[in-house]
Protein backbone atom coordinates (compact mmCIF):
# COMPACT_ATOMS: atom_id res chain seq x y z
CA UNK A 1 0.00 0.00 0.00
CA UNK A 2 1.48 2.96 -0.99
CA UNK A 3 1.84 6.13 1.44
CA UNK A 4 1.44 8.35 -2.32
CA UNK A 5 -1.55 8.97 -4.31
CA UNK A 6 -1.24 10.37 -7.51
CA UNK A 7 -3.38 13.10 -8.91
CA UNK A 8 -4.76 13.65 -12.18
CA UNK A 9 -2.21 16.26 -13.42
CA UNK A 10 0.45 13.32 -12.04
CA UNK A 11 1.87 15.42 -9.08
CA UNK A 12 2.05 12.77 -6.19
CA UNK A 13 0.85 13.66 -2.72
CA UNK A 14 0.98 11.78 0.66
CA UNK A 15 -2.33 9.99 0.83
CA UNK A 16 -2.14 10.48 4.64
CA UNK A 17 -1.89 14.29 5.85
CA UNK A 18 -1.80 16.39 8.94
CA UNK A 19 -4.56 18.88 9.42
CA UNK A 20 -4.88 22.01 11.86
CA UNK A 21 -8.57 23.10 11.66
CA UNK A 22 -9.49 24.97 15.20
CA UNK A 23 -5.59 24.22 16.43
CA UNK A 24 -4.84 27.42 18.00
CA UNK A 25 -2.38 29.34 16.39
CA UNK A 26 0.20 29.24 19.58
CA UNK A 27 0.30 25.52 19.12
CA UNK A 28 -0.10 25.25 15.31
CA UNK A 29 3.73 25.30 15.18
CA UNK A 30 4.72 23.23 17.84
CA UNK A 31 2.07 20.19 15.88
CA UNK A 32 3.07 20.35 12.65
CA UNK A 33 6.38 20.07 13.81
CA UNK A 34 5.31 17.08 16.08
CA UNK A 35 3.47 15.88 12.70
CA UNK A 36 6.82 16.38 10.38
CA UNK A 37 9.16 14.15 12.88
CA UNK A 38 7.10 11.17 13.09
CA UNK A 39 6.56 11.04 9.43
CA UNK A 40 3.89 13.30 7.98
CA UNK A 41 4.72 15.02 4.57
CA UNK A 42 1.33 16.44 4.08
CA UNK A 43 -0.03 19.76 6.53
CA UNK A 44 -3.33 21.27 5.03
CA UNK A 45 -4.58 24.48 6.56
CA UNK A 46 -6.69 27.18 4.89
CA UNK A 47 -6.69 31.00 5.29
CA UNK A 48 -10.11 30.97 7.20
CA UNK A 49 -8.19 28.88 9.78
CA UNK A 50 -6.39 32.04 10.67
CA UNK A 51 -2.79 30.03 11.42
CA UNK A 52 -1.36 29.51 8.09
CA UNK A 53 1.73 31.73 9.63
CA UNK A 54 2.43 29.40 12.29
CA UNK A 55 2.15 26.20 10.29
CA UNK A 56 5.00 27.70 7.85
CA UNK A 57 6.60 28.77 11.13
CA UNK A 58 6.49 24.52 11.99
CA UNK A 59 7.69 23.52 8.93
CA UNK A 60 10.82 25.71 9.32
CA UNK A 61 11.28 24.48 12.98
CA UNK A 62 11.26 20.92 11.78
CA UNK A 63 14.50 21.39 9.96
CA UNK A 64 12.85 19.57 6.63
CA UNK A 65 13.93 20.78 3.28
CA UNK A 66 10.61 22.82 1.86
CA UNK A 67 10.43 20.23 -1.30
CA UNK A 68 9.98 17.28 1.37
CA UNK A 69 6.93 19.09 2.70
CA UNK A 70 3.19 19.01 0.86
CA UNK A 71 1.55 22.35 1.79
CA UNK A 72 -2.02 22.74 1.20
CA UNK A 73 -4.02 25.45 1.69
CA UNK A 74 -7.72 26.45 0.87
CA UNK A 75 -8.97 30.25 0.17
CA UNK A 76 -12.18 31.21 1.94
CA UNK A 77 -15.56 32.79 0.51
CA UNK A 78 -14.69 36.07 1.18
CA UNK A 79 -11.66 36.17 -0.89
CA UNK A 80 -13.28 35.03 -4.17
CA UNK A 81 -13.56 36.49 -7.54
CA UNK A 82 -10.81 36.56 -10.21
CA UNK A 83 -8.18 39.52 -8.94
CA UNK A 84 -9.46 38.32 -4.98
CA UNK A 85 -8.35 35.11 -5.26
CA UNK A 86 -4.92 35.83 -6.63
CA UNK A 87 -4.45 38.59 -4.26
CA UNK A 88 -5.67 35.68 -1.68
CA UNK A 89 -3.14 33.54 -2.80
CA UNK A 90 -0.38 36.21 -2.19
CA UNK A 91 -1.64 36.81 1.72
CA UNK A 92 -1.72 32.76 2.45
CA UNK A 93 1.65 32.32 0.44
CA UNK A 94 2.97 35.13 2.60
CA UNK A 95 1.94 33.90 5.78
CA UNK A 96 2.96 30.50 4.75
CA UNK A 97 7.01 32.00 4.06
CA UNK A 98 7.06 30.05 0.24
CA UNK A 99 6.78 31.10 -3.10
CA UNK A 100 4.86 27.69 -4.28
CA UNK A 101 1.57 26.28 -2.56
CA UNK A 102 1.88 22.45 -3.31
CA UNK A 103 -2.08 22.11 -3.59
CA UNK A 104 -4.50 25.15 -3.15
CA UNK A 105 -8.25 25.01 -2.85
CA UNK A 106 -11.49 26.81 -2.71
CA UNK A 107 -12.82 26.17 0.56
CA UNK A 108 -16.40 26.14 -0.42
CA UNK A 109 -19.11 26.66 -3.30
CA UNK A 110 -20.19 30.28 -2.55
CA UNK A 111 -24.15 29.02 -4.18
CA UNK A 112 -25.38 31.97 -3.87
CA UNK A 113 -22.62 33.83 -6.22
CA UNK A 114 -21.13 30.94 -8.65
CA UNK A 115 -19.81 33.26 -10.56
CA UNK A 116 -17.32 34.51 -7.96
CA UNK A 117 -16.69 30.96 -7.24
CA UNK A 118 -16.16 30.29 -11.04
CA UNK A 119 -13.71 33.61 -10.82
CA UNK A 120 -11.83 32.05 -7.47
CA UNK A 121 -11.17 29.30 -9.64
CA UNK A 122 -9.93 30.44 -12.60
CA UNK A 123 -7.90 32.47 -10.27
CA UNK A 124 -6.53 29.14 -9.15
CA UNK A 125 -5.72 28.25 -13.20
CA UNK A 126 -3.77 31.22 -13.61
CA UNK A 127 -1.69 30.32 -10.58
CA UNK A 128 -1.09 26.97 -12.03
CA UNK A 129 -0.23 27.76 -15.19
CA UNK A 130 2.07 30.37 -14.15
CA UNK A 131 3.70 27.66 -11.69
CA UNK A 132 2.99 29.29 -8.32
CA UNK A 133 0.69 26.15 -7.35
CA UNK A 134 1.31 22.57 -8.32
CA UNK A 135 -2.42 21.46 -8.36
CA UNK A 136 -5.93 23.01 -7.52
CA UNK A 137 -8.75 21.94 -6.45
CA UNK A 138 -11.95 21.99 -4.24
CA UNK A 139 -13.54 21.56 -1.13
CA UNK A 140 -17.55 20.79 0.06
CA UNK A 141 -18.23 20.44 -3.58
CA UNK A 142 -21.35 18.74 -3.96
CA UNK A 143 -21.94 16.76 -7.40
CA UNK A 144 -23.76 19.75 -8.95
CA UNK A 145 -21.56 22.05 -7.76
CA UNK A 146 -18.71 20.07 -9.50
CA UNK A 147 -20.70 19.38 -12.94
CA UNK A 148 -21.11 23.01 -13.06
CA UNK A 149 -17.68 24.46 -12.62
CA UNK A 150 -16.59 21.66 -15.14
CA UNK A 151 -18.82 23.71 -17.25
CA UNK A 152 -17.51 27.13 -16.89
CA UNK A 153 -13.60 25.72 -16.14
CA UNK A 154 -10.70 24.16 -18.00
CA UNK A 155 -9.14 22.23 -15.63
CA UNK A 156 -10.28 19.29 -13.59
CA UNK A 157 -9.82 19.83 -9.69
CA UNK A 158 -7.32 17.51 -8.34
CA UNK A 159 -9.01 17.29 -5.25
CA UNK A 160 -11.91 17.76 -3.66
CA UNK A 161 -11.78 17.69 0.49
CA UNK A 162 -15.14 16.68 1.81
CA UNK A 163 -16.37 15.38 4.94
CA UNK A 164 -15.81 11.51 5.00
CA UNK A 165 -16.12 9.58 8.06
CA UNK A 166 -17.75 5.97 9.11
CA UNK A 167 -20.96 8.34 9.77
CA UNK A 168 -21.16 9.85 6.73
CA UNK A 169 -19.30 8.69 4.24
CA UNK A 170 -20.77 10.76 0.98
CA UNK A 171 -21.22 7.54 -1.72
CA UNK A 172 -22.74 9.98 -4.43
CA UNK A 173 -20.00 12.82 -3.83
CA UNK A 174 -17.29 10.05 -4.08
CA UNK A 175 -18.93 8.59 -7.01
CA UNK A 176 -18.98 12.11 -9.00
CA UNK A 177 -15.77 12.93 -7.83
CA UNK A 178 -14.28 9.59 -9.31
CA UNK A 179 -16.19 9.77 -12.70
CA UNK A 180 -14.23 13.08 -13.23
CA UNK A 181 -10.81 12.16 -12.00
CA UNK A 182 -10.77 13.99 -9.00
CA UNK A 183 -9.30 12.27 -5.35
CA UNK A 184 -11.60 12.42 -2.85
CA UNK A 185 -9.54 13.93 0.50
CA UNK A 186 -11.24 13.68 3.99
CA UNK A 187 -11.46 16.09 6.24
CA UNK A 188 -13.25 15.08 10.26
CA UNK A 189 -11.44 11.72 8.73
CA UNK A 190 -12.09 9.71 12.21
CA UNK A 191 -15.45 11.41 12.37
CA UNK A 192 -14.57 13.59 15.04
CA UNK A 193 -17.24 16.15 14.30
CA UNK A 194 -19.39 13.44 15.90
CA UNK A 195 -18.14 13.80 19.39
CA UNK A 196 -19.57 17.44 19.55
CA UNK A 197 -22.06 17.61 17.26
CA UNK A 198 -25.60 15.60 17.54
CA UNK A 199 -25.71 12.83 19.65
CA UNK A 200 -22.26 12.75 21.23
CA UNK A 201 -23.57 9.37 22.63
CA UNK A 202 -22.98 8.05 19.63
CA UNK A 203 -19.20 8.16 18.47
CA UNK A 204 -17.19 6.89 16.06
CA UNK A 205 -14.51 6.18 18.59
CA UNK A 206 -16.96 3.74 20.54
CA UNK A 207 -19.09 2.36 17.97
CA UNK A 208 -19.10 -1.68 18.50
CA UNK A 209 -17.77 -2.64 14.85
CA UNK A 210 -15.15 0.02 14.56
CA UNK A 211 -14.01 -1.41 18.12
CA UNK A 212 -14.25 -5.16 17.12
CA UNK A 213 -12.03 -4.73 14.39
CA UNK A 214 -9.82 -2.45 16.20
CA UNK A 215 -9.33 -5.54 18.90
CA UNK A 216 -8.81 -7.90 15.49
CA UNK A 217 -5.36 -5.75 14.75
CA UNK A 218 -4.20 -4.56 17.79
CA UNK A 219 -5.14 -0.76 16.26
CA UNK A 220 -7.11 1.66 17.90
CA UNK A 221 -10.32 2.63 16.55
CA UNK A 222 -8.70 5.81 15.04
CA UNK A 223 -5.89 4.02 13.31
CA UNK A 224 -8.81 1.65 11.99
CA UNK A 225 -10.81 4.42 10.63
CA UNK A 226 -7.58 6.13 8.42
CA UNK A 227 -7.22 2.66 7.55
CA UNK A 228 -10.34 2.24 5.94
CA UNK A 229 -9.47 5.49 4.04
CA UNK A 230 -6.40 4.80 2.62
CA UNK A 231 -7.73 1.18 1.46
CA UNK A 232 -10.14 2.63 -0.10
CA UNK A 233 -8.14 5.14 -1.74
CA UNK A 234 -8.66 8.50 -0.21
CA UNK A 235 -6.43 10.80 0.89
CA UNK A 236 -7.24 12.07 5.06
CA UNK A 237 -6.58 14.69 7.15
CA UNK A 238 -6.33 14.05 10.33
CA UNK A 239 -5.97 16.89 13.34
CA UNK A 240 -4.67 16.37 16.90
CA UNK A 241 -2.28 18.61 19.31
CA UNK A 242 -1.28 15.59 21.20
CA UNK A 243 2.07 14.54 20.26
CA UNK A 244 1.07 10.55 21.23
CA UNK A 245 -2.01 10.65 19.03
CA UNK A 246 0.03 12.53 15.87
CA UNK A 247 2.20 9.76 16.09
CA UNK A 248 -0.42 6.86 16.69
CA UNK A 249 -2.45 8.36 13.97
CA UNK A 250 0.57 8.13 11.45
CA UNK A 251 1.13 4.35 12.62
CA UNK A 252 -1.33 2.72 9.73
CA UNK A 253 0.94 1.14 6.96
CA UNK A 254 1.78 -1.74 8.64
CA UNK A 255 -1.58 -3.51 8.99
CA UNK A 256 -4.50 -4.37 6.32
CA UNK A 257 -8.27 -4.70 6.78
CA UNK A 258 -10.23 -7.16 4.83
CA UNK A 259 -12.69 -6.62 2.20
CA UNK A 260 -15.60 -7.68 4.83
CA UNK A 261 -14.16 -5.41 7.14
CA UNK A 262 -14.24 -2.55 4.96
CA UNK A 263 -17.68 -3.27 3.65
CA UNK A 264 -18.58 -3.39 7.88
CA UNK A 265 -17.29 0.51 8.31
CA UNK A 266 -19.17 1.53 5.19
CA UNK A 267 -22.50 0.22 6.18
CA UNK A 268 -22.05 2.31 9.26
CA UNK A 269 -22.99 5.77 7.40
CA UNK A 270 -26.20 7.65 8.35
CA UNK A 271 -26.55 9.93 5.76
CA UNK A 272 -26.13 12.03 8.29
CA UNK A 273 -23.58 15.58 7.97
CA UNK A 274 -21.63 17.05 10.86
CA UNK A 275 -20.43 20.38 9.17
CA UNK A 276 -22.45 22.76 7.84
CA UNK A 277 -24.71 22.16 4.74
CA UNK A 278 -22.73 23.54 1.71
CA UNK A 279 -25.86 24.96 0.50
CA UNK A 280 -26.16 27.26 3.71
CA UNK A 281 -22.29 28.91 3.61
CA UNK A 282 -23.12 32.42 2.36
CA UNK A 283 -21.42 35.75 2.58
CA UNK A 284 -24.25 36.77 4.82
CA UNK A 285 -23.79 34.28 7.08
CA UNK A 286 -19.93 33.18 6.89
CA UNK A 287 -18.07 36.22 5.90
CA UNK A 288 -14.59 36.21 7.50
CA UNK A 289 -11.99 39.39 6.18
CA UNK A 290 -8.82 37.34 5.65
CA UNK A 291 -6.03 39.76 6.67
CA UNK A 292 -2.80 40.73 4.91
CA UNK A 293 -0.25 39.56 7.34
Amino acid sequence: MSMNLTLNNGIEMPALGFGVFQTPPETTSSSVAAALRVGYRLIDTAASYFNEREVGEGIRRSGLDRSEVFIETKLWISDYGYDEALHAFDKSAGKLGVEQIDLLLLHQPLTTDFGRTVGAYKALETLLTDGRVRAIGVSNFMPGDLAVLLEQTDVVPAVNQVEVHPYFTQPEVQKANAEHGVLTQAWSPMGGITSYRGDSDRSTFNDPVIGEIADVHGKTPAQVMLRWHVQEGRSAIPKSVNPERIASNFDVFDFELSTAQLGAIDALNTGVRGGPDPVSVTLEAFHRDIPEA
